[in-house]
């Protein structure tokens, strides 16, 4: 019986300890030493919420830049990529599908190369990112749509180039744009 009691006792306090002291110290620390990313990265506008800097969204107009495929129409609780694998005659035509449709809505030609972070969904399905070229590819239709002047076309592309990020410390990753705030400055132009 005195070991049952011992035994209750060490979980209570390791239970008080790692169930609430500790995370409420990180808490506090991530709330006071960096309260933005604490919270998830939020983009407001004019004091509405319109999304988050980490989680990527579906821009389904032909106005704005379009966001890297997701196996979950971008929905954050079942995230999670399709596990198709390169043999999957589904993934094939998933690929196949999302190519016609690119091409269709860019106005591209049969042998212009489209960048595989159009065609493929993340791991996550939820990427806030594209390569700078997938972006590039898109500059035309905005402009066309957006009737832009050749000045106008001209700072976006340069706006397309100052908000890509660059792998992580030169190492880690591919160069890479986030979606939406690529399209909130392409709204000011």
């Amino acid at each position: 019986m005195k070991r049952v009691v011992i035994s209750i006792k060490v979980f209570l306090v390791l239970t008080i300890i790692t169930g609430i002291m500790y995370p409420l110290i990180i808490t506090l620390f991530a709330q006071l030493s960096f309260p933005e990313k604490a919270n998830g990265s939020m983009v407001y506008v004019n004091d509405r919420l319109i999304g988050s800097e980490l989680l990527g969204q579906n821009f389904d107009t032909i106005h704005y830049f379009v966001s890297r495929p997701s196996a979950t129409n971008y929905n954050t609780m079942p995230s999670g990529g399709s596990n198709l694998g390169p043999t999957s005659s589904v993934l094939k035509d998933l690929v196949l599908e999302r190519e016609q449709s690119f091409r269709i809505q860019n106005n591209l030609k049969n042998n212009e190369i489209i960048p595989e972070d159009m065609l493929m969904s993340s791991a996550s399905g939820l990427d806030p990112h594209i390569s700078p070229t997938s972006a590039k590819i898109q500059v035309q239709r905005i402009a066309k749509i957006r009737n832009f002047t050749p000045e106008q076309t001209n700072k976006l592309l340069l706006l397309i180039n100052n908000l890509t990020k660059q792998p992580q410390y030169h190492l880690f990753g591919c160069p890479r744009i986030n979606v939406l705030l690529l399209n909130l400055e392409l709204d000011k132009i």
